[in-house]
């Protein structure tokens, strides 16, 4: 469910796989700002389905160099909004409009003095020098004569710059986190640039929901899937603060969550929300399946379809449920009336 209607602005942010994204999804909604995180690869015009104000693409693993490594869609940089590139996502950002990549000397990691060497408004308001948080191994190595270069480091010529055409942005530190003492400030510069109106709260975020959630299932009643994770816990709260006893929920129970934490689940729907809440231990199932399993990847998997396939079973039993032929490796499942969704 996208709080992302039609009158929300939005900034869309592309994940290239940092420690640090969500980070930044917080501090642009801190700022007033809505925001969701998306696929690397996603396609420009997906992110058009909404008012988008700018992009923002984030740090990352990768080197921009290296065969398979994370890209962007190219024809972001055609849809006339603001792009702030940040650390991997400025190398992605400077490559794809011209300039090159390549592994740095010997890198850069912690506090480092920034000194600002062009007046700009990604910098507006600040001093000429303060320290940011790098974390970087690679460095913009050339630029050609389309970009400005903004700040640098010792260790980092081309520590910020700017393209001169296009409205894209790059830092190779991180404005996100609080070892950057400046970095809130700079955020809000580049939602300056973008024009973003500060319209967004998490009070609002929630009676839209609420609203919305009422609208769509009317006298309808629903089946949430509780797998103990925070996706399925807020919006089984939400769903229930929209249409309460229309709501039923089935906690899985599958064996693998920390200690105390199935009781919790139980303890906070079963005593705080007016819903019917049925519990399943399927611990022993899930545990079964596991055996012998090493691959992540294919826990995940195993572990997402039990959770369905526990979750269809005891739905089943609740009148006027019924499912079509589908099914889904995540665990966050929604059944109402004749349809279900993961």
């Amino acid at each position: 469910m996208s709080a992302a209607t039609t009158e929300q602005e939005l900034i869309a942010v592309l994940d290239f796989g940092s420690q640090y994204s969500q980070l930044i999804v917080r501090r642009v909604r801190e700022l007033g700002v809505y925001c969701e995180l998306f696929a690397p690869d996603v396609a420009a015009q997906e992110l058009t389905r909404a008012p988008l104000r700018g992009v923002i693409l984030t740090g990352g693993p990768a080197s921009v160099y290296r065969e398979g490594a994370p890209r962007a869609d190219p024809a972001l940089f055609d849809l006339d909004v603001p792009v702030l590139g940040i650390c991997y996502g400025m190398q992605l950002g400077c490559e794809l409009l011209g300039g090159k990549v390549s592994a740095g000397a010997g890198g850069e990691y912690g506090r480092t003095l920034l000194e600002v060497v062009a007046a700009d408004e990604l910098f507006q308001g600040l001093p000429r020098e303060c320290t940011v948080w790098m974390s970087h191994g690679d460095v913009v190595s050339a630029l050609d004569e389309g970009f400005q270069v903004l700040a640098r480091t010792a260790g980092c010529p081309v520590a910020a710059a700017r393209h001169r055409e296009r409205p894209f942005f790059g830092v190779q530190f991180h404005p996100e986190v609080s070892h950057t003492p400046l970095g809130r400030e700079m955020l809000d510069n580049f939602l300056r640039v973008c024009g973003v109106r500060r319209t967004w709260r998490l009070t609002t975020f929630i009676d839209t929901s609420v609203a919305d959630i009422r609208r769509r299932v009317g006298d309808a009643h629903v089946v949430c899937g509780l797998s103990g994770g925070v996706d399925s816990a807020v919006t089984a709260a939400l769903v229930a603060q929209a249409v309460g006893r229309q709501l039923v929920c089935i906690f899985v129970d599958n064996g693998l969550l920390r200690e105390g934490e199935a009781e919790e689940v139980v303890s906070v729907f079963g005593d705080h929300f007016d819903i019917e809440l049925r519990v399943v231990d399927a611990s022993d199932r899930f545990l079964s399946r596991l055996v012998g399993v090493t691959d992540p990847q294919e826990k995940r998997r195993i572990i997402g379809h039990e959770f369905v396939e526990v979750f269809k079973a005891e739905a089943s039993s609740l009148p006027g449920v019924r499912f079509p032929d589908q099914d889904t490796q995540y665990p966050d499942v929604i059944a109402s009336g004749t349809s279900w969704k993961g």
